[in-house]
């Protein structure tokens, strides 16, 4: 029977992408159950814990604070009976990210709009105005 891999805290850094510090404050704050130590108390990691600090860190890219992921967490740890609330999170998590892309989205537009207005202004194909300046005669009084 093959042994365990347990990974140490920089290890487990390097194949999580996560700081020494973001995952000490992860330890600390609860957010992996059940750290084991090694013979010196410092801790290990298995294959799975890693699976699973790379979960949070995913999390976290979606906007999730420390105090979401422990709600998340605590109803992982009691099972699968609490999957259809953690579907009830992640989908509110995934209308956060789908509106974050559409503004994004609307953003890249305008500054591909805004490229080409100056394109345009530039080559001499419009004639350059502006909403921060005033046009011709507007401020006389007729």
């Amino acid at each position: 029977m093959k042994q365990n891999q347990f990974y140490s805290m920089k290890e487990t850094c390097e194949k999580t992408g996560l700081t020494y510090d973001a995952l000490k404050f992860y330890c600390n704050e609860g957010l992996i159950p059940n750290v084991k130590r090694d013979k010196n108390n410092y801790r290990i990691f298995s294959e799975r814990d890693v699976e699973w600090i790379k979960s949070l860190s995913c999390l976290k890219n979606c906007g999730m604070s420390i105090v979401e992921m422990k709600e998340y967490l605590a109803l992982c740890l009691q099972g699968e009976g609490t999957i259809p609330a953690r579907k009830v999170i992640l989908a509110h998590k995934l209308e956060e990210l789908e509106n974050k892309i559409k503004e994004v989205q609307e953003s890249i537009h305008y500054i591909h709009w805004k490229q080409q207005f100056y394109d345009d202004i530039l080559s001499g194909k419009t004639p350059y105005f502006s909403n921060l300046t005033p046009l011709g005669n507007e401020d006389e009084a007729e």
